[in-house]
C-alpha cells in the first residue's frame, strides 16, 4: 500500500479556521438562545428572595410584639411605598420621620433595586389613618390601629422582567403568610 493513500494521525495536525469557526459560532448560537432564560430565572430568584426576605422580617415582628408584651410595627422607611425598604419599630407607625422617632427599631432592609412593589392589592394601609404597615399586638395578631384585622397582599414585579413576572404576597385572616406566583397558581392567589 502507497504510503501517501494510509491515513495517519499527525501529532502536530491542529484544528482549521473554519473548524474554530464552526465551533465559536455554535458557543455563540446557545449562549444567544439561554441567554433570556438565564436572565428570567435569575429576575425569578432576585423577586423570590425579597419575598421570603419580607415574609421573614413580618415572622420577626410578630415574635417580638409575643415576646415584648406590646404593639410592634412593620412599616415602610418611607411614605410612599415599601420600595425604599422597611423597617421593624415598637409601637404604632411613627407620625415623625424615623430620624426624629424615638420608638426603638431592631431591624431595616434597605432600597431593593430591581424589585419593586406593583401597585395592587391593599398594600396594608391602614383604612383609618392612611398610613402603610402591620401592627402585630401583644398577641401577635396583625390588627390596624383602630383594632380591626389585617388581611392583606403585597404584589411584588421586577423591573427587568417583560413578561409579567410577579409573586404576591399574603397574609391571610389566621396570620399565616404565603407567596403566590399568579403565573402559575391564578386561583390560589385571588
Amino acid at each position: 500500500m502507497n504510503k501517501y493513500y494510509q491515513w495517519a494521525p499527525n501529532p502536530e495536525a491542529g484544528f482549521t479556521l473554519l473548524e474554530l469557526m464552526a465551533v465559536v459560532l455554535m458557543i455563540a448560537m446557545m449562549a444567544v438562545i439561554t441567554m433570556p432564560l438565564l436572565q428570567a430565572q435569575v429576575a425569578a430568584r432576585e423577586i423570590d428572595s425579597i419575598a421570603r426576605r419580607f415574609i421573614a422580617h413580618a415572622h420577626f415582628s410578630r415574635q417580638l410584639a409575643l415576646y415584648l408584651g406590646e404593639s410592634v410595627t412593620l412599616s415602610p422607611l418611607e411614605d410612599h411605598g415599601w420600595e425604599g425598604g422597611w423597617v421593624s419599630q415598637r409601637g404604632r407607625v411613627a407620625r415623625k420621620p424615623l430620624a426624629q422617632c424615638s420608638a426603638k427599631r431592631w431591624l431595616s432592609h434597605g432600597h431593593i433595586d430591581p424589585v419593586y412593589f406593583k401597585l395592587g392589592g391593599k398594600q396594608f394601609i391602614d383604612p383609618h389613618s392612611g398610613k402603610r404597615g402591620i401592627l402585630f399586638n401583644a398577641a401577635g395578631a396583625a390588627k390596624t390601629a383602630q383594632g380591626g384585622f389585617v388581611a392583606n397582599r403585597l404584589i411584588l414585579g421586577h423591573s427587568t422582567s417583560h413578561n409579567g413576572l410577579e409573586r404576591h404576597l399574603i397574609l391571610g385572616s389566621g396570620g399565616r403568610w404565603r407567596i403566590c406566583d399568579p403565573a402559575r397558581d391564578a386561583k390560589r392567589c385571588h
